[in-house]
Parts: C-alpha cells; sequence; structure tokens
C-alpha cells in the first residue's frame, strides 16, 4: 500500500475490518501511513492501537462524518 491510500473498510463484515486494518498497518515501512475510510467513528480502534502498539502510531482524523469517517494512521519512524 502506497502512504496515503485509502483502505475502505465500509464494505467489509465487522469481524475482518480490524484484523485488515492491523495487518496493512504491520506491512507499513516506519514514517509511512494510510487512510482508513469507515463508515463510523473508529475510535474503539484507536484505543486499541494504544493499547497494543503505544507511541509507535500516529492517527490523524481528515474526516469526521456524519456519514464517512477518514483517519490517516501511520507507523511512526524510528528514533
Amino acid at each position: 500500500m502506497n502512504d496515503n491510500e485509502n483502505l475502505d473498510v465500509r464494505t467489509l463484515i465487522p469481524a475482518e475490518r480490524h484484523r485488515l486494518i492491523f495487518e496493512t498497518w504491520h506491512h507499513l515501512e516506519p514514517g509511512k501511513g494510510f487512510v482508513l475510510v469507515n463508515d463510523h467513528d473508529p475510535k474503539p480502534l484507536y484505543y486499541q492501537f494504544d493499547a497494543e502498539h503505544s507511541g509507535q502510531f500516529t492517527w490523524d482524523y481528515l474526516e469526521s462524518g456524519p456519514a464517512t469517517w477518514r483517519v490517516r494512521i501511520g507507523r511512526k519512524s524510528a528514533a
């Protein structure tokens, strides 16, 4: 996935969404990211990232509903 490419999970069943999002994030090079496109606020996903990868990711809202949310999720560069 190219930096800032969209990952649109709106057509996936909820059980598949987090798996695909984390799989995509794990394959990112440091300093790279993607734009998550979702049909609801992905705040629970943020909490999961924070619990499992605290300090290793970036999270920037680009669009906040009401029908579509877009969040740029990135992998922080190595210090």
